[in-house]
């Protein structure tokens, strides 16, 4: 195995969203002679979930907003699950961070008449503070931050997949990567003195998902098979409106942006009714775990539209105005053959966010020294609910914070020597699908998409965790039998998605035991069979670790480092 290409760094990037971008170049700017390598599973700025984002990025910056009340915000939807330290450098690092996208990266956000940078109304929010690029805020951020890194000459594997995290020879510390290189089949060993874990979480296990296709939690997975431990696993956000297009198009499950509901949409159920005043009284202005589980309630009652979601309802605020307001939503529901402008259009909840991820610090270091985690590949900041317009700043926000740590890190540091038998072990496992026969993955694929979505998803009870628990064994075991066959290791998409699947049924597995662990009610985690929150005082996260092919979970008291259930750090004038 000596023979296996090997590449040195000092800092390695997995990822290149707003984590994993941030990261590089506030790197560079501390140490500009550092190497620095992004490695990307598709192509730097053109994939990943920060470019996906419409509505926007949450902070404090308009008269009688503060980053106190952002922070209670982020609190209260947390549900008192958030690490509150995480949170409040959320919130206050956020100020900070929009003022450097703006004037040092040049994103230009919509504006207000007077000059002020215009923020519109997004749910569980007690201020408008969610800052815009119309409803294509992503794009505006990835595209400048991706011209910054290509101006630096920050070193590129593209199309270069992580596979394991190695440690070093010694067991103490994190020593590199082992690499797939997409366009040969080859296998490429990365040593890095300090690795950013930026990968993006993303819950395509679901049968209706908002990310990309390609993102297979593989950073949530690789960390678990390096014995790290994750947080918050149960907590799966599912944005209320994702696109209901009908069978056969990955249009379905795509975001129709909660600026919708923010600016006056309204949501009908099958009959035509406006439901949501039966559940909250924010109405569709609730948070998204709440709307989520009125619209499964809808349907569940058996007043759901044709294609089995709800409707949602813009005409009322006029074609000209929604045609102006959400130009992309307007195009991306043309594109499917609907007019938001004028017509009633099926949506329906879709698997968005984790809000669970790996214990991490608030200088982003983890508890493998060397590895930093960044984005949503991280837990604790947002609890059991992310406010909507929190994700980017979480990744923004941290990956500078990581960007900064790793090039103090690596400054009085040397490379390891890696562990070659863990790589060896990795590559064996790994190849194996090319040794056996070729078996049907696309069933496995469907199969765990339904076993998710109906016994692991937006309402849950212990009989369908137990079911999910079996099912998701008998999956692996699956699909540790079947393989693809002797074929073209070049761009092979069947042999990504015998390792998609594989990183995903862990993940799942991961999600199910924590959602078992958890005998109440919080959040985006919701039980039929315990439906109170219980104890805020007494509140607890769930920690899950990998152990000898077996996942062991316990849960952990939340720490109130700086306000206690009840209190508020608000002072009213």
């Amino acid at each position: 195995m000596s023979t296996i290409p090997t590449i040195d760094t000092d800092i390695l990037i997995l990822g290149s969203g707003g984590a994993g971008l941030f990261a590089a170049l506030h790197a560079h700017q501390a140490n500009p002679n550092l190497n620095i390598t992004i490695a990307v599973k598709g192509l730097l700025g053109k994939c990943g979930c920060t470019r996906m984002v419409q509505g926007g990025y949450n902070v404090a910056l308009a008269e009688g907003d503060s980053v106190e009340r952002h922070f209670m915000d982020t609190i209260e939807g947390g549900k008192w699950l958030s690490d509150q330290e995480l949170a409040w450098t959320l919130v206050s690092k956020a100020v900070e961070r929009i003022h450097e996208l703006e004037n040092e990266l040049g994103c230009f956000f919509d504006r207000n008449p007077d000059g002020t940078v215009h923020q519109k109304a997004f749910a569980g929010q007690t201020f408008d503070r969610t800052v815009h690029k119309g409803d294509l805020t992503g794009i505006e951020i990835i595209n400048r931050l991706a011209e910054q890194v290509w101006a630096r000459g920050i070193n590129r594997l593209e199309e270069h997949r992580a596979i394991e995290l190695i440690h070093s020879s010694d067991g103490k510390s994190l020593a590199g990567v082992l690499m797939l290189n997409m366009q040969t089949g080859q296998f490429v060993l990365v040593r890095a003195k300090a690795v950013l874990l930026a990968t993006g979480g993303g819950p395509t296990m679901y049968k209706y998902h908002t990310p990309s296709g390609d993102k297979s939690c593989d950073g949530l997975a690789m960390a678990l098979r390096a014995g790290l431990i994750l947080r918050d696993m149960e907590m799966v956000q599912f944005h209320p409106t994702g696109l209901l297009a009908g069978p056969g198009t990955r249009m379905t499950g795509t975001v129709i942006e909660e600026g919708l509901r923010g600016a006056g949409g309204y949501l009908l159920n099958g009959n035509q009714d406006r439901f949501m005043g039966n559940y909250d009284p924010r109405n569709e202005r609730a948070t998204r775990d709440i709307v989520s589980r009125s619209i499964n309630s809808e349907i569940r009652a058996g007043r759901a539209t044709p294609n089995g979601g709800v409707y949602i309802q813009m005409s009322h605020l006029g074609p000209e105005n929604v045609r102006k307001l959400f130009k992309g939503m307007v195009e991306r529901c043309a594109d499917s053959g609907f007019d938001l402008t004028k017509d009633l259009v099926e949506v329906v909840p879709t698997a968005h966010y984790m809000m669970g991820g790996l214990v991490f610090k608030k200088d982003c270091s983890t508890d493998l020294p060397g590895l930093f985690a960044a984005g949503e590949d991280t837990g604790g900041v947002h609890g059991a609910n992310r406010l909507g317009g929190n994700g980017v700043a979480n990744s923004t926000v941290f990956g500078g914070i990581a960007g900064e740590s790793m090039a103090h890190w690596v400054s009085a540091r040397q490379l390891s020597e890696c562990n070659m038998d863990e790589v060896v072990a990795s590559i064996q496992e790994h190849e194996a699908p090319l040794k056996k026969m070729p078996g049907d993955i696309e069933a496995i694929r469907d199969e765990l998409a339904e076993c998710m979505w109906d016994d692991v998803g937006i309402s849950r009870n212990q009989q369908g965790l137990l079911r999910a628990r079996q099912t998701l064994k008998q999956l692996a075991a699956k699909l540790n039998q079947i393989g693809v066959g002797d074929i073209q290791r070049e761009y092979s998409n069947t042999w990504q998605d015998w390792m998609n699947l594989q990183n995903l049924i862990l993940v799942s597995q991961a999600v199910t035991e924590a959602a078992i662990a958890r005998e109440n009610s919080r959040g985006a985690h919701y039980r039929d069979d315990f439906p109170e929150p219980g104890s805020l005082e007494d509140s607890y996260y769930t920690a899950v670790h990998f152990n000898h092919q077996d996942l062991k979970i316990e849960n952990r008291p939340v720490q109130f480092t700086m306000i206690k259930p009840g209190q508020t750090i608000l002072v009213e004038a």
